[in-house]
C-alpha cells in the first residue's frame, strides 16, 4: 500500500486513473517538461490513462502524484521503483510538469518526504537515480540534497537531437540519518 506523504506545503497520494487530465496530457507533449525524461512526446489520452490504469492497479508500486495544498493542483509526480528486496536498494525518479511551480523548492520538498519514507519506514539502504549531466538544475539539487556521483557515462542517452552524457546518483540510508532535514 503506497501512504498519503504530506508536508507544510504538499500532499503525496498514490498516482492513479483519477489523476488524468488535460493538463497532466499537456506536460507529458511539452517539450521543455520531457525534455530530459525517457518518455514523453507522443502522448495521447488513452495511452496516458493507460500508464495510470496500469500503476493504479499495482499494489506495490510507490509512486505518488503530487499536490500543492496552497492551490490544490497537481503539480508532478514522484516515484521510488523498481525496489529490489534482495538487494535493499531503489531507484528514484520526479516529474515536476507545472511550470508555475518550478523554482519553489516543490521537487525538494517532494523528494525529503518520499526519502524519509524510504529510509525510516522501509528501511531502504540504498535510493539510486539517473540524470542527465546537462540537466544542472537537477544535478545540483541532487548534490545539495545529499546524494553522491557514483558513475559517468559518455554519450549515454539521445536528448534534443545529440548525444548527453549521464550521470548514476545514489545516497545511502546510513548517510540520510546523519544529514536528514525532516
Amino acid at each position: 500500500m503506497v501512504p498519503t506523504l504530506e508536508s507544510e506545503r504538499l500532499l503525496l497520494e498514490k498516482v492513479g486513473l483519477k489523476h488524468a487530465s488535460d493538463t497532466y496530457l499537456a506536460w507529458m507533449n511539452d517539450p521543455d517538461v520531457y525534455r530530459y525524461l525517457e518518455s514523453g512526446g507522443d502522448y495521447s489520452r488513452n495511452k496516458l490513462e493507460e500508464y495510470l490504469k496500469k500503476a493504479e492497479d499495482n499494489e506495490s508500486l510507490l509512486f505518488w502524484a503530487i499536490f500543492r495544498k496552497d492551490i490544490n493542483r497537481h503539480i508532478g509526480n514522484i516515484k521510488i521503483d523498481p525496489v529490489s528486496r534482495r538487494h535493499n536498494r531503489a531507484e528514484y525518479g520526479i516529474l515536476l510538469g507545472d511550470k508555475e511551480s518550478w523554482g519553489m523548492g516543490f521537487a525538494r520538498e517532494a523528494t525529503q518526504l518520499v526519502l524519509h519514507y524510504c529510509f525510516e519506514v522501509l528501511c531502504i539502504r540504498k535510493i539510486a537515480l539517473g540524470v542527465i549531466a546537462d540537466n544542472s538544475a537537477a544535478v545540483s539539487l541532487y548534490k545539495r540534497m545529499g546524494f553522491s556521483v557514483e558513475g559517468h557515462h559518455k554519450d549515454d542517452g539521445f536528448y534534443e537531437g545529440r548525444y548527453c552524457d549521464a550521470l548514476r546518483m545514489a545516497m545511502f540510508r546510513a548517510d540520510w540519518l546523519n544529514t536528514k532535514e525532516i
